[in-house]
């Protein structure tokens, strides 16, 4: 059974729990603020995605939303869900399929596709969708902590 904290947003499996097949998601609409704040965090002020303007002059003829937003949310997937806190990243390959536009509600979903035991890793197939349209596909490794591990860490957190 999968180790829940105390927030309720939280889901970690150790190595041991994982099992080929396994999926996860998580989904949230853009906003404008969303796009802006990610701007001024990232440092990535490309007017593409902020100035309306420019942006109508581009193949997109409108802004769109950074495609680093959507690996985010492929992070939070892993990070948060599956295999959740504690697991470490080692590798993303992504792939910008169709842009996303303010407003889209934004999917992201990981599968686990292959386990390496011998090093407790995990291969895990990454995508975004905005309705049943693909926007980013990619890959990622990831380090994964084994029950054991998982104890000390909640043992001293």
């Amino acid at each position: 059974m999968p180790q829940t904290y105390s927030d309720e947003r939280l889901t970690s499996y150790c190595f041991e729990e994982l099992e080929l097949g396994m999926q996860a998601e998580y989904r949230r609409p853009v906003t404008e603020v969303d796009v802006a704040q990610f701007a001024d965090v990232s440092g990535d002020i490309n007017p593409l995605h902020l100035d309306p303007d420019f942006a109508a002059r581009t193949m997109f003829g409108e802004k769109i939303v950074h495609g680093m937003y959507g690996a985010g949310m492929i992070s939070a997937v892993i990070g948060t869900r599956l295999p959740g806190p504690g697991c470490v990243y080692l590798g993303q390959s992504l792939r910008f399929v169709a842009p996303v536009h303010i407003g889209d509600e934004v999917v992201a979903s990981v599968l686990l596709v292959e386990l390496f035991p011998e090093k407790h890793r995990a291969r895990l197939e990454t995508q975004c969708h905005v309705g049943e349209i693909l926007v980013i596909t990619g890959e990622a490794l990831v380090l994964v902590p084994t029950g054991a591990e998982l104890e000390t860490i909640s043992a001293t957190g």
